[in-house]
């Protein structure tokens, strides 16, 4: 495999940011592109930030997008045009939008993760496994903390958690979905899944599942104490996307887990 190009949307975000220096600390990668929603006029390593483009993004092998919503249809739209392979981290998409990123991936390889954590998704594994495991007579919910400027809530971290009991159970998300809490001390279990999401400080991201049958509980939880565990987590799965072929993949795909 040789050197694989990237472009990196929302370049002044956070993770837009952390992704410029993990990708520069990874030899086998090379920064050919960065994006934002405005234009700007210095250069961040070498590099002048331009609008999302066919000219901007011309030259990447490979586009990782932690942006928003509105802003990753931009950016698939101009990578199916180009042929262009697409790592997104985007979170806070509706049930329509998964949909369509399911249509762009029948042209393009597409590699999305609510968290490209390698712990987080052994923890969405191990939700799973104890979701099945467990009878109905188990009731659950999802906890989070992020930092105070994070927007969207529940996190999509807390939202693939959600789908991994659901998963489980052999059962619709959409359908188990229960209430969506902010900044709530003690949320309650009940017969859907319920979300309670903290903001506040600069946490960079605690996650936690809980199954309760009134007799016990069983608990499954994840700190990350550096956002450069997701940055690197991007550059992996970019460079584990350039092989493949069209199609919607995660996280789970590129550990292998069953």
């Amino acid at each position: 495999m040789g050197i694989i190009n990237l472009a990196i949307t929302g370049c002044l975000g956070r993770m837009g940011q952390q992704l410029i220096k993990s990708s520069i600390k990874d030899k086998s990668t090379k920064l050919v592109a960065l994006t934002e929603n405005s234009s700007i006029n210095t250069k961040i390593c070498g590099i002048k930030p331009e609008l999302n483009t066919e000219k901007a993004l011309s030259k990447a092998d490979v586009i990782i997008d932690f942006t928003i919503p509105k802003c990753t249809f931009e950016v698939l739209k101009i990578a199916t045009k180009l042929k262009k392979k697409v790592v997104i981290g985007t979170t806070g998409f509706t049930k329509k939008e998964e949909e369509l990123i399911k249509k762009f991936s029948k042209k393009i390889p597409i590699l999305k993760a609510g968290n490209m954590s390698l712990g987080i998704n052994l923890l969405m594994y191990l939700t799973e496994i104890t979701s099945a495991s467990l009878g109905d007579n188990y009731l659950s919910k999802v906890f989070e903390i992020h930092h105070k400027h994070k927007k969207d809530y529940p996190s999509g971290t807390a939202l693939m958690l959600g789908k991994g009991i659901a998963s489980g159970k052999n059962k619709d998300f959409y359908k188990m979905m229960g209430k969506k809490f902010l900044n709530k001390k003690k949320f309650p279990y009940g017969n859907k899944i319920n979300f309670n999401s903290i903001r506040k400080g600069e946490i960079i991201g605690e996650h936690e599942v809980t199954f309760s049958s009134g007799k016990e509980i069983i608990t499954l939880k994840h700190d990350a104490f550096d956002r450069a565990l997701y940055s690197e987590g991007a550059i992996t799965a970019a460079k584990w996307l350039i092989n493949r072929k069209p199609g919607l993949y995660s996280m789970r795909n590129l550990l292998n887990f069953k």
